[in-house]
């Protein structure tokens, strides 16, 4: 607790959407004490990605200027089913998926938290305790009219479409967290302020001190414009091999990458704007990319992987060296063979026939090494030819 307030709300604001009210975080940093940050994750997916990072990598900001960090796992409202951004009710998870996912979720975090200096908490511990008559209770608190303010839920309500009552305690179990954490701050997306500011007044209305809520930007994916998701396909995992990490950060644009520096990098600020001043002036952004990609790799694998997986894209794609260790597909095509788009679909380098025809389209296809464009290509029984997509996405298909 060193720091000067102004140098703590320096390093808090960073990449902030908003803090509500900061008045109020001034007031509790004044009091000289570590404060007790929350942030809820739901165990929804067995892996993280760089998406999920955003808020940790605050928690972990927060952490080195003294304060305590309460990492909470939302086993119990994972259960229920975050509705959250939903235009449908969402499936629950089942206990086994949760406690499973929960597991991966604690070695994966401490790539960037201290363990030493971090609390993991289940809101199950709590709310399994809880009688019908306390939820009840909990939910006298709050009224519809106040749930349907909700976009996603008044949209769904405003479009004829079911909402379920037990996804009206999903904010106020959220809340309640809080109350029993004694949460000084929350932080959240920006998708989820409804729910932090119902921590707030429920806080209230238990006589608590109410917590801050600091909200975090959702972060766009590779491609730039829908946020980092699993299923669209645009997301890096934590867990992602050095060699894919790296590739998949170099594919981001120039003017991404400082979105990213800003979001994941811990390097400060007047560091990010020397990078910056320095690319003004005429360095390659793709050696400023190196260092994003170097950093972040070293943090969750170690530095001498960081420095391999580059000097392994320099081999791969800069020389146009092909990779020692390609991987293997095996299709069958029938008599007739198969259209060449169906071909890259069916080997997983693209998601569908349409983005194959659009890659062939773009020439970003090659065929052994070969740019191919032709889109009424056959491929037929016995070929092996080596596919590449793109850069990063390459396999030897043997077709049969």
């Amino acid at each position: 607790m060193a720091r000067s307030i102004d140098e703590a709300l320096s390093i808090i604001r960073r990449g902030a959407e908003e803090i509500l009210p900061e008045e109020d975080l001034v007031e509790k940093l004044k009091k000289d004490r570590p404060l007790r940050i929350k942030a809820g994750f739901d165990p929804t997916a067995p892996d993280l990605h760089l998406g999920h990072t955003v808020l940790i990598n605050k928690l972990r900001q927060f952490q080195d200027l003294g304060h305590e960090i309460l990492f909470l796992i939302g086993d119990f409202t994972g259960m229920i089913g975050d509705p959250t951004g939903k235009s449908v009710t969402r499936p629950p998870l089942t206990p086994e998926e949760v406690e499973r996912n929960a597991q991966t979720y604690q070695e994966q975090i401490f790539k960037i938290l201290d363990p030493d200096r971090t609390q993991v908490v289940f809101n199950s511990a709590w709310m399994s305790k809880m009688s019908s008559a306390d939820l009840i209770q909990l939910a006298a608190r709050h009224t519809v009219a106040r749930m349907l303010e909700r976009d996603d839920f008044s949209k769904r309500y405003r479009e004829g479409k079911s909402i379920a009552i037990h996804e009206f305690l999903y904010p106020l179990i959220q809340g309640y967290d809080s109350v029993v954490l004694k949460a000084d701050v929350e932080l959240g997306g920006t998708d989820q302020k409804f729910n932090l500011l119902v921590g707030r007044e429920l806080q209230r209305q238990y006589g608590e001190s109410q917590q801050v809520v600091l909200t975090m930007p959702i972060l766009e994916g590779l491609d730039g414009v829908q946020k980092m998701s699993k299923s669209l396909g645009n997301y890096i995992g934590i867990n992602d091999a050095p060699d894919d990490m790296f590739g998949k950060l170099m594919s981001i644009s120039d003017e991404l990458m400082w979105r990213y520096f800003e979001l994941l990098s811990f390097r400060s600020l007047s560091g990010i704007e020397l990078l910056r001043s320095e690319v003004a002036a005429g360095r390659n952004p793709r050696d400023v990319k190196f260092e994003l990609a170097r950093e972040l790799i070293a943090r969750f694998h170690d530095g001498s992987a960081a420095e391999q997986a580059q000097a392994n894209f320099i081999a791969r794609f800069q020389k146009g060296a092909l990779p020692e260790d390609i991987p293997e597909k095996t299709i069958a095509v029938g008599d007739d063979g198969l259209p060449i788009a169906n071909v890259l679909r069916e080997s997983g380098l693209v998601q569908s026939t349409s983005e194959g025809l659009r890659m062939l389209k773009q020439g970003a296809v090659k065929l052994d090494g070969e740019k191919i464009s032709d889109r009424g290509l056959i491929l037929e029984s016995g070929m092996s030819p080596v596919l590449q997509v793109g850069k990063r996405r390459i396999a030897k298909v043997n077709i049969v």
